[in-house]
C-alpha cells in the first residue's frame, strides 16, 4: 500500500482534476466514479441515521446475524481493546447494526455518525471498506484517502461481507482505526472474524432444520428444563401420552416415568443414560426404550429425553456391558480392595492427557472403566468412540482408522470419502479394544498417530491435527508380547503412559455376590417380578471360577433368570448360570470338609496351590473354604516343616 501522503496526492488529482491514477485498486475506482457522477461531496461522509421505528424493523429482520456476530465480535473486541480500534456491523444494505470501542473512538466515529442506525453506502458516505466490501462481495482494507470523503481520511478500514446459508451477502464485519495504525493483519483479523459468524449463521440455520427433523421424528422426543418440566415435545411425543403441550409442561416429568433412575443422574457431565419403561398412555401401558442425554447448546440443565417403543424387553442389565459412552464410576460395584485400588487410580488418571493402558481378562470391564475415565475428564463432553480392533479387516485397517478421500477405496463406494474413527474421536476419547490383535505390519503407522494425534486419510496428501485422549486395552500381556516380538515394543511404551489392570473376578470372590445381586435385582424391576437367589445358588456361583468373568456372570443370571419359572433360583438352575455347576446336590458337612483341607495342605506341605489341584477346586475357592473354617495355612506350613525337620 501506497504511504499516506501518496495517497491523498492521487485523492485530490481525481477529486479536482478527473485523473483516476492507474494504482488505485479497482472497487475503489469504481467507487470514485460512482461517487463523483451521483454528487457525492467529497469534504462531506457524515452519515444520516434513520428513525427509531425503521431501525428496529431493520434489527428485526436480521436478528439471526446479530445473535451470530455478537459474540464473536466481543472476543475480537477483548483482544483489540486498547488499540483504538472500531468494530462495526452492517446488514447487507449497509445499515450500522452494531459497533463495539473504547470511549475515545467511539467518540470520535460519533462525529462522523458512524453509529447504529446510519446508512453507511457508497451513495450516502462516499466509497469506504463496508460499501466496497458489499458491492463488490470482497475483503477489503482502505486507508487514509483511499476514501471518498475528506473526513474519512484520517480513518484505515478493514472490511469482509458475510455470506448467508445460501451463499448471498447479508452483512459485514468491519474494523476501523487511525490511519496511521494500518496493518495488514487487521484485515485477516476481520476475515477470519467474518467466516466464524458465518459458521455459525450455518450451525443456526443447521439447528433450525435439526428441529424440524426431530418434530416429524417417529420417536417421541421432549426436552426437560432443570425442573425435570418438558419445555418441548415433538409431535410423537404428545400422540403417544396423549397430552397437549400446555398440559405437559404442567407436569414432573419425573412423575410420569417412575422406573427410570433419575437419582442416579447418569447425563451428568455431557453423559447419557437409557433404560427401558412402562410409559402410561391412553391406549395403555407402553415399553419404551428412554434415552435421556444432557444438551449443553440449550443449557447445562436442559435434558433430552427420547421415547422409542420396543417390541422386546432390553434387560437393564446390558448397560453394564459397557456399548455406549454413558458409565461413570459410580456405575462400577466392587468390594474387593484390589478392584477399588485400580478404581481410585483411574479416577487420578482421568485428570491427566495421557495414554492409559488397560489390561484384564475378557469380561472384566475394560470398556466400563474407559468410559467412566472419559466422563471423569476434561473431555466428558467429547465423543467416545470405541474400536474392537480384533473385529477390524486386515484390508480395511487403514480406512476405518484414519478415514479415506475420494477414490481411495476400490469399487467407487463412498464417492466423498469419509472420517475414521480417529477423525470422529477429536475433542473426546478414542478406546482402541483388544489392541494386542492388531497385525504388526499395521503398527508402525497406528505408532506415529498415537505419538503425534495426527492422520492423514488414505488416498489423502492433508494431514490433520486431532485433539483426542487415547485409551487402549487387551485381554494379553502386551509386555510379554513386545518382549517376543509380536507386538511393537515402541508402540507398547507409548500406549503404557499410565497403566491399569483389572483383577478376574475369580480373585475377587465378594463381587461375585454383589454383581449377581445388582443383575437380578435390575431384571426383575424390568420385568415386574421378585425372584430372590438361594444360599446354595449362591455358594455355587462362588465356587465357580468364571473365566468369563463379570460378562459371563450377567449372561448366566439373566439366562437362570428368563428360563426359570420358580421365584427361587435354586441349585437346579446352576447349570443355566454357569458352565458346569461344581455344587453337589446337598451341602457339605463344615467337619467332613474342614478335614479334608487340613488333610490336602498336610500332604501338599502347606502349598495352598498344590493342595487345590489335589482337592479339585480353584485356588480362590479353597482360600474361601480356609477362610470360612479358619484354618491357619501357616501353622499347617510350619507343622509341616518341623515333622520334616524331626
Amino acid at each position: 500500500m501506497k504511504d499516506l501522503r501518496a495517497l491523498e496526492e492521487i485523492w485530490a488529482k481525481f477529486v479536482y482534476e478527473g485523473e483516476m491514477d492507474p494504482s488505485v485498486p479497482p472497487p475503489v475506482a469504481d467507487g470514485w466514479r460512482r461517487c463523483k457522477a451521483s454528487g457525492v461531496n467529497p469534504i462531506g461522509g457524515r452519515g444520516r441515521r434513520v428513525d427509531e421505528e425503521v431501525f428496529r424493523s431493520i434489527r428485526e429482520a436480521n436478528a439471526s446475524l446479530i445473535d451470530a456476530a455478537m459474540p464473536i465480535m466481543q472476543s475480537v473486541f477483548d483482544i483489540v481493546r486498547r488499540t483504538g480500534f472500531l468494530m462495526v456491523l452492517t446488514d447487507g444494505a449497509g445499515y450500522v447494526l452494531e459497533t463495539m470501542g473504547d470511549e475515545r473512538i467511539l467518540a470520535k466515529s460519533g462525529d462522523l455518525r458512524f453509529v447504529p442506525g446510519a446508512l453507511w453506502d457508497n451513495a450516502s458516505v462516499g466509497t469506504n471498506a463496508i460499501s466496497v466490501a458489499l458491492d463488490y462481495n470482497t475483503a477489503i482494507q482502505m486507508a487514509g484517502a483511499q476514501h471518498y470523503c475528506r473526513t474519512h481520511h484520517a480513518w484505515t478500514c478493514s472490511a469482509a461481507p458475510i455470506h448467508g446459508t445460501s451463499g448471498e451477502v447479508i452483512g459485514c464485519l468491519n474494523m476501523s482505526g487511525d490511519a496511521a495504525d494500518v496493518h495488514d493483519h487487521t484485515l485477516a483479523v476481520v476475515l477470519s472474524a467474518a467466516i466464524g459468524i458465518e459458521g455459525k449463521l450455518s450451525i443456526m440455520h443447521n439447528a433450525e432444520l435439526m428441529r424440524s427433523a426431530l418434530e416429524g421424528s417417529a420417536d417421541s422426543i421432549v426436552l426437560l428444563d432443570g425442573g425435570f418440566r418438558p419445555v418441548w415435545s415433538n409431535t410423537a411425543a404428545r400422540k403417544l401420552l396423549g397430552m397437549d403441550g400446555a398440559a405437559l409442561a404442567a407436569l414432573d416429568f419425573r412423575a410420569l416415568l417412575p422406573d427410570l433412575d433419575w437419582a442416579g443422574q447418569g447425563w451428568t457431565r455431557g453423559g447419557s443414560f437409557a433404560d427401558d419403561v412402562r410409559v402410561p398412555t391412553p391406549e395403555g401401558v407402553v415399553r419404551c426404550s428412554a434415552a435421556v442425554t444432557q444438551s449443553p447448546a440449550l443449557g447445562s440443565r436442559t435434558l433430552n429425553v427420547t421415547l422409542k417403543k420396543q417390541k422386546h424387553l432390553i434387560a437393564s442389565v446390558n448397560k453394564l456391558i459397557g456399548n455406549r459412552a454413558s458409565y461413570t464410576f459410580d456405575d462400577i460395584f466392587t468390594a474387593d480392595p484390589e478392584m477399588k485400588k485400580t478404581i481410585s487410580l483411574a479416577a487420578r488418571y482421568a485428570r491427566y492427557d495421557g495414554n492409559i493402558l488397560i489390561e484384564g481378562e475378557s469380561g472384566t470391564g475394560k470398556e466400563l472403566l474407559a468410559q467412566a475415565i472419559h466422563n471423569a475428564g476434561s473431555r466428558a463432553s467429547g465423543p467416545f468412540v470405541a474400536v474392537n480392533c480384533a473385529s477390524l479387516h486386515r484390508d480395511m485397517l487403514e480406512s476405518e482408522l484414519f478415514g479415506y478421500e475420494s477414490g481411495a477405496l476400490p469399487g467407487g463406494a463412498a464417492r466423498g470419502g469419509g472420517p475414521g474413527k480417529f477423525e470422529l474421536a477429536h475433542g473426546g476419547t478414542l478406546f482402541l479394544d483388544e489392541i494386542g490383535e492388531l497385525p504388526i505390519e499395521f503398527q508402525s503407522k497406528l505408532l506415529r498417530a498415537v505419538e503425534t494425534h495426527r492422520i492423514t486419510r488414505l488416498g489423502g496428501t492433508q494431514e490433520m491435527e486431532l485433539d483426542i485422549r487415547i485409551i487402549a486395552s487387551t485381554n494379553r500381556r502386551l509386555g510379554d508380547m513386545a518382549a517376543a516380538g509380536s507386538f511393537r515394543g515402541d508402540l507398547y511404551y507409548r500406549l503404557n503412559v499410565l497403566r491399569l489392570e483389572i483383577p478376574p473376578l475369580r480373585r475377587r470372590p465378594g463381587d461375585i455376590r454383589i454383581c449377581a445381586e445388582r443383575f437380578l435385582e435390575r431384571l426383575n424391576r424390568s420385568d415386574g417380578q421378585n425372584k430372590t437367589m438361594s444360599p446354595h445358588f449362591l455358594e455355587g456361583l462362588m465356587a465357580y471360577d468364571w473365566p468369563g468373568n463379570v460378562r459371563e456372570l450377567q449372561n448366566g443370571i439373566e439366562r437362570a433368570f428368563y428360563s426359570s419359572t420358580d421365584s427361587v433360583l435354586g441349585a437346579q438352575c446352576l447349570p443355566l448360570a454357569v458352565s458346569a455347576s461344581p455344587a453337589p446336590t446337598e451341602e457339605p458337612q463344615p467337619n467332613v470338609e474342614a478335614g479334608e483341607i487340613l488333610s490336602a495342605l498336610t500332604l501338599c506341605g502347606g502349598d495352598v496351590e498344590r493342595a487345590a489341584e489335589r482337592l479339585g477346586v480353584s485356588r480362590a475357592t479353597l482360600y474361601r473354604r480356609i477362610k470360612r473354617h479358619g484354618i491357619d495355612v501357616k501353622g499347617t506350613r510350619s507343622s509341616v516343616s518341623n515333622l520334616n525337620s524331626n
